[in-house]
Order: C-alpha cells, then structure tokens, then sequence
C-alpha cells in the first residue's frame, strides 16, 4: 500500500489544469494536490497542498519510475507526463473537459512500451479537507461500478477502468498497463441533490478540449525571443478567467506562503480590479477585444451602485462578501499558518484602484470600443470618487496591514485617473468636467513633485515626504506621468538598484524591515516587480541590461512554463500563490517592451521587412498627456 506521510510539492513541481472555471495542481509526483469545485473560491475536495494526504488528493504513479518528460499538448492546459520504470514506459495524460459544463478531471494512462505497474491513492475530503464524505462503491445503469462520495451538498464520481478499493477512509490500489493497452478514469463533481452526470465520451471530449485552447491561441502571431512565453503568459491569464463571468481570479490558491513558515499568506481567489484591468490591457494589446469586453462587462457589474461602496477587489460573480477567516485544522504549506480563506483586504481602500481601471477603459477606447448607456456614467462616476477622496490616505498597492499613508503610487495613478478623464473628453468627445479635471490634474502633479519627490535623494519615494523607495514606483512613467527617460526616473532607478535590488538583480517590493506593512519582516523578491524593471530598462536605452534581466526572469518559469508571486534565489524555489496574474501580466508587458524597443531599432536601420506593425508597449501612451 502506498506510504503515508505525503508532504506537498515544491511549488514549481505542478502544472495547471483548467476548465475556465475552477484549476486543479497536479505535482510531478503524480498527485493532484489542489482542487476547488465547482468554481476557483469553492471550498477545495483535494486540499493535501495545505496539509497532508489526509486532507485530500489523487495520486496516480507508477510504482517504481522516473518522468522522462512534463509538458502541455500544444497551447492547451492538457497535460502530457511520460513515466518510465525498468519494465517499460507509459504516458499519463490529464486535462479538465470545456465545453460540456461539466466539472471534472480526466486521467488516461497508455502503455506505450513494456508493462508498466502504477499504484493510486484517492482521499476525498470536501469543506478544504475538514469533511469526511460517505464513500460507496455503487452499481451504475452504464454497466460498471463507480465509486460515489456524498458530503452536505458536494457529490463526486470516480468512474473508469481499474478503480481502486477501499482502504483506511480513502481508496487505493495497483493495475498495470501494457503496450498498446489503456486505462482511463473521471472524478467529477456535482450538486448532491443532482442525478449521477452521464457518461462522455472522453475522446470527443479531448479532441474538444484541444480545440478550444489551440483555436483560442491562434489568434497570437507575434514573434520574437520570448513569444512562447507571452502566448503561454496570455494562456493563463484565460485560464484563470471564469468563462461565463469574465472576472479573472489572482491565482487558483490560497496561503502559499510568501516567507515559508511565516504568516505572510494570502488567500488570491478573488478578482482583484488592478488585475483584471492589467489583464484587459495584455488582451487588447494581442488582439483579444472579445475578452476585454467580457472584462468590461464584469466591471459594470460588479461595481454598479454608490461609488462609495467601490471595492478593490470582488468575488467571481461580483460577490463583495470576502470575510477572512482561518482553517485551523490545516497545518499550511511546508507549516506556514495561518491558512487563510477570504481576503481582508476586501475593505480597504487604495487609491490607485481607480486609476488602473480608467487606464485600461482609455486603452479600450483607443482600440475601438463603444461606450454604452452605462460604461461612460460609470467612469465619471468613479471620477467623482476620486475627487472625494482625494485627501484621504490610503493601503497602497501592496494592500499594507500598517497606518494609512499618501503613496506616492496611489497618488499617480489618481493623477492618471484625471488625465484619463481628460483624453475622453478632449479626444473622443465624451462629456464631463474636463476643465474641473484638468485643475485636479495639475494640482496633484504639483503635490506628487512636492511630496513625493525627494530632491536631495534624487528619488520619487514609497510614501510623502518619505526616503525610502518602492518598486511600485516604476508604474509612475507607463502611465505617462513622467518619461521612462527622464532625469526624476533615471534618478528614482539608481535609488531602487541600491536600496531593493539583490545581488541577483531582483528587486523587492519595498523593505518589509521597516514595518511599514503591520507584519513582521520576510518576503522574496516579488516577480512583477521585476519585469516592470525590465520594461523600465528597456526604455530608457538599457537594451542590454533589460534582455540580461528578462533572460533570467523567464529562465525562473517551471518547465511548463509558470510564475509563482516570488522567487527566492536563496533557496532556488518558487514562493506564492501560483500560478500568479500579476507575474504573467508583467512578463506581457516586459516582453512587448522589449519587442518594442527593437521593432524602433530595426526601424531605425532601415525597417522590417516582414511587412508585420511592432507592438506597442502597454503601458506606452498612443497620444501625449495634455
């Protein structure tokens, strides 16, 4: 029988699976650590990735083997892992159906030479791995037994060939799969108070799923050194969007520790309005306008009502209720507790939400998208919040757990929010205070360049009349406030290289040593962070230094192609929940800056002569700020 005391992977050791409405993490050992049904915020059935065995997971793995080979069929989210033991090879292949509206993992092991033996453990612990269900193996009309387990009103499936038998309050056995022969297995969720779903055909249901990642590929054409990397950033970007929604979750899980085995673990289920609204910008940029507007659309939604009630962050469904709360009965990743469900960040306000979200609208507006009845009152709306707040001091970016303080991020993007105001009124004719935004704008520019720009240093800083630096600050020239060039940004990088970037050329967020945050100190260098150093090297005539930092960035990615939040070089591993929106969105704009800068090189040197438009760097401007 199998061994106990399975601990978790090391982050970078699983892939995603994903069926546009929930995402399961399948280690290289072969257990699925981590699965929410039937939505990515549901309470998890496998939950062994914050606990052990116990709480959950499907391990599926030869007996005795290796892995020869881990990767993607294609641009698609099925997995294809081929397994070899001394007796011969065989290939496991997983994937989660689309298109059925079904919720469920497949798993198709093919001998492919020899025999090879695997042994698999099923544990089925719904409500994050608390709940015990009643587990029976069950007679089905098909003509073949299933294995069903019931708990409250979760009911799941285990369908298929060689199922295993019951063992200890979980299930598990051996099969061995020839040449040629092979085994397939289903685990599917559904409503308890529901009819056992029907049998699929599982070929059709592959050859579907295929379809449907491949054909959504398609649409991205664009070449150059990293744009393998971008197509499979902008894959999970639409892997973590909720197809019938369109709201985009942060990441598929919670309390993967930023410091292992410290409390600095956050639970990332949720929509937050910066990244969806950075997720809209990527989208737009490679020619997915369908699904921005989808993001739109969620948007409306979402925040529709008193501005005053305007969250930074809201469930998949435009749910606002996101209490934080503890699973006490998990021992967390690799022991770092607490494991957190909800966000508490739910209430905070953080000035620079609106900003984002009017940015990305502006860049909507620039590719062609209509306002409508609803999408422009919205905007002017969330002006007038701006306007209301503009006193108020705020959490920052970094959703700060310490006092409120004048960011000097937040109050850029307040800026950008005005000038946002500013370019749909006097470029595209929409109606509004435009004068009364143009007084707003320039009195925040003055305030910013007085408060929070240290002259002495030489340096924008983290807060107002403050000395310390923030990477966040490297936002403040892609929306237009300063240019990437300038003598204030020139002079902001040189203090972030000396004050947050290691000795690897990563760059912290800020110094957690400070205490700034309300936690005590520890984090790792936070990826984002560090593409927007690439993208800030790459236009300001750092060619080199930003190719030799991208390089490095994209060589952290694990085989199949992932970000986690951080990466600790210490330690050589991924930290974070993963895999990450925000590290993927960053990576997009880094690579399209750099993609930029040398379409302009080219150019310069006579052009291209592929007849092909370089792409514009997201965050680069289309039109001067007035």
């Amino acid at each position: 029988m199998w061994l106990h005391g399975h601990m978790a992977s090391r982050i970078e050791d699983y892939a995603l699976l994903s069926d546009l409405h929930t995402g399961a993490l399948v280690g290289r050992d072969g257990s699925l650590d981590w699965l929410c049904f039937p939505r990515f915020d549901s309470p998890a059935v496998f939950a062994a990735l914050l606990g052990d065995e116990h709480n959950g997971r499907w391990r599926l793995a030869p007996v005795e083997g290796k892995v020869v080979s881990r990767n993607y069929v294609g641009s698609t989210f099925v997995l294809e892992t081929l397994w070899e033991s001394a007796t011969g090879t065989a290939r496991v292949t997983e994937f989660m159906p689309i298109g059925d509206r079904r919720a469920s993992v497949v798993r198709r092991i093919d001998g492919v030479t020899g025999t090879v033996e695997f042994q698999q453990e099923i544990t089925i612990r719904p409500g994050y791995g608390s709940v015990l269900p009643w587990v029976r193996r069950v007679h089905h009309h098909a003509g073949h037994s299933i294995i069903l387990a019931a708990a409250g009103p979760d009911a799941l499936v285990l369908r298929g060939q060689e199922l295993p038998r019951a063992v200890d309050h979980q299930h598990a056995g051996t099969f061995s799969v020839a040449a040629g022969e092979r085994v397939e297995q289903e685990f599917i969720w559904y409503p308890s108070h529901r009819p056992v779903p029907r049998d699929i055909n599982l070929d059709s249901a592959l050859a579907q799923t295929l379809e449907y990642w491949n054909g959504w590929a398609a649409k991205y054409n664009q070449d150059g050194k990293y744009a393998a990397m971008v197509e499979r950033s902008l894959l999970v970007l639409r892997a973590l969007t909720h197809e019938d929604t369109g709201g985009i979750v942060a990441a598929p899980t919670t309390s993967l520790p930023e410091d292992f085995g410290g409390p600095r673990n956050w639970d990332y289920r949720f929509c937050w309005l910066r990244d969806a609204a950075l997720t809209l910008e990527a989208m737009l940029t490679h020619g997915y306008e369908a699904v921005a507007i989808k993001w739109r659309d969620w948007l409306l939604r979402a925040v529709a009502g008193d501005p005053e009630d305007l969250q930074i962050m809201y469930g998949l469904g435009g749910e606002r209720q996101l209490a934080e709360g503890v699973l006490e009965h998990l021992t967390g990743y690799e022991g770092a507790t607490p494991v957190r469900i909800g966000n508490g960040a739910v209430g905070q306000y953080q000035a620079d939400v609106v900003g984002e979200v009017l940015v990305a609208l502006e860049k909507l507006r620039q590719a062609g998208g209509q306002e409508d009845h609803f999408s422009w009152p919205l905007q002017l709306a969330m002006l007038t919040f701006v306007e209301r707040h503009l006193a108020d001091k705020d959490h920052g970016i970094w959703e700060m757990r310490g006092n409120l303080q004048y960011f000097t991020h937040s109050r850029v993007m307040m800026w950008a929010a005005f000038d946002c105001g500013v370019r749909a009124a006097r470029n595209h004719g929409l109606k509004g205070p435009v004068e009364r935004w143009e007084e707003l704008r320039e009195q925040l520019r003055g305030e910013i360049m007085e408060h929070g720009f240290n002259t002495k240093l030489n340096t924008f800083t983290q807060t107002y009349d403050g000395a310390a630096t923030d990477a966040s600050l490297l936002v403040i020239p892609q929306v237009g406030f300063v240019a990437y060039d300038s003598t204030e940004m020139l002079g902001t990088v040189a203090a972030l290289e000396k004050e947050l970037v290691d000795d690897d050329g990563l760059i912290l967020r800020y110094r957690t040593t400070t205490g700034i945050d309300g936690l005590s100190a520890g984090e790792h260098p936070f990826l984002a962070c560090s593409f927007w150093l690439v993208e800030q090297y790459a236009h300001s005539g750092r060619q080199d230094d930003a190719v030799a930092l991208m390089d490095k960035l994209v060589g952290l990615a694990n085989e199949v192609g992932l970000l986690s939040e951080e990466y600790s070089m210490k330690h050589g591993r991924m930290a974070g929940n993963f895999p990450q929106a925000f590290s993927h969105l960053a990576l997009v704009r880094a690579a399209d800056a750099l993609h930029g800068t040398e379409q302009l090189s080219m150019a310069s040197d006579g052009g291209r002569t592929d007849g092909r438009k370089p792409a514009r760097p997201l965050g680069a401007p289309q039109d001067t700020p007035s």
